[in-house]
């Protein structure tokens, strides 16, 4: 047992009950996706369930391997690699919009040679536009307020970046938008200049909307969740499975739902864990999602430096409120989007990018968690010496 937590203390850098939060979802991610993935199983596996377990699992750890190497970095060689990213980012997303693989009339996949292994290029350009615009603040924090050093380079690649993705990935595009309006805000950002990248973001999105594959499916979703005239099929289903979990769930494994939801195992998982795990399941994941995002937030707190805050504060804010859209929507409180649920979701990249949000955020506390403690206790003592 001590050889244990001495390797744990020696590896597993960072704030422990972040690391205590991702292995819990990994746990209940393999379990949901195993139960879930009955009907894909028999259609392309010839029922042969334990086919997705094992490839599940494998990206499970994959993404945590991932995530342990990104902690491991000193989170400021992220700032130079963010801008990379977005250089690499664009050309990416151009060529996948035009040549990529089409699905639901959307092209958001690449397929990576040899490993036959989809790709999307959105991932990528979602971590290095956070990473890029934390990087951008942090370097001005001094010359906030000038318009055409400071703000101008992140309004430009705030809009180029959300109207890229935006061309196939509206919920994507629009999330993205949000995460960087709060990491604006946080930056001390001057109101009217946030409220100006509002204003070309919605151009960015509105233009997107016409000149895009999926603006048709983005107004209709839209209708149908206002008037309510309709009721899709997929968001049907999973109040049915909702229903049928009640408080305390039908028990693992024993969804009834699995085989009439559409993507039970990805866009709609939360409805298979409610119906399997009850609300008490149900809240039970959701209070781990306003954990992490708590942790994420203290280590900006307990950060010395301007560029690990921010960064920390913008990919907790985007991997938390994509599971909040994620759970909305499967409850009903929001139109339906197609975005997984981070960490529980069955994916591919997807989960690879989530584990290397989660190392940087890790890195930034592995990076300033030890300084901070002495400025607390030295605040501690100065204060205990006013009393």
């Amino acid at each position: 047992m001590g050889t244990v937590k001495t390797w744990i203390d020696n590896n597993l850098k960072g704030d422990p009950i972040i690391w205590g939060i991702v292995i819990l979802l990994s746990i209940i991610s393999i379990l949901v996706v195993y139960s879930a993935t009955g009907t894909l199983a028999y259609k392309k596996m010839g029922g042969n369930t334990e086919a997705y377990l094992i490839k599940h699992s494998s990206l499970i750890l994959a993404s945590l391997f991932v995530m342990w190497g990104a902690h491991k970095l000193p989170y400021k060689y992220y700032a130079k690699l963010s801008l990379f990213a977005l250089w690499i980012s664009i050309p990416l997303l151009a060529f996948t919009y035009f040549f990529g693989s089409n699905v639901n009339e959307a092209s958001r996949w690449l397929t990576i040679p040899v490993i036959n292994q989809a790709f999307q290029p959105s991932d990528l350009a979602k971590l290095a536009l956070i990473a890029a615009v934390a990087r951008m603040l942090a370097k001005r924090q001094k010359n906030i307020e000038d318009f055409q050093n400071t703000f101008l380079p992140i309004m430009i690649w705030i809009g180029i970046i959300c109207m890229l993705i935006a061309m196939a990935n509206m919920s994507t595009a629009v999330l993205l938008l949000c995460t960087c309006l709060l990491l604006m805000f946080i930056g001390r950002v001057p109101m009217k200049f946030i409220m100006a990248v509002l204003l070309i973001g919605g151009l960015a999105l509105t233009s997107a909307i016409f000149l895009g594959q999926r603006g048709s499916t983005f107004f209709s979703r839209i209708e149908n969740f206002v008037t309510g005239d309709e009721v899709p099929y997929q968001a049907e289903q999973s109040y049915i499975a909702i229903a049928n979990g009640g408080v305390f769930g039908l028990g693992p494994g024993n969804s009834e739902q699995r085989n009439r939801l559409p993507h039970p195992y990805s866009d709609f998982i939360f409805a298979i864990i409610i119906e399997e795990y009850g609300l008490v399941g149900g809240a039970g994941v959701l209070f781990l999602y306003l954990a992490l995002l708590y942790r994420g937030m203290r280590v900006v707190a307990i950060s010395n430096r301007p560029f690990g805050g921010l960064l920390s504060a913008g990919l907790s804010f985007a991997l938390v409120l994509q599971a909040m859209v994620n759970m909305a929507v499967a409850v009903g409180i929001g139109p339906i989007t197609g975005l997984p649920l981070p960490l529980l979701s069955m994916g591919g990249t997807s989960l690879i990018f989530t584990g290397i949000s989660l190392g940087i955020i890790l890195s930034v506390s592995r990076g300033d968690h030890e300084d901070a403690f002495p400025v607390e206790m030295s605040t501690a003592r100065n204060f205990a010496k006013v009393a």
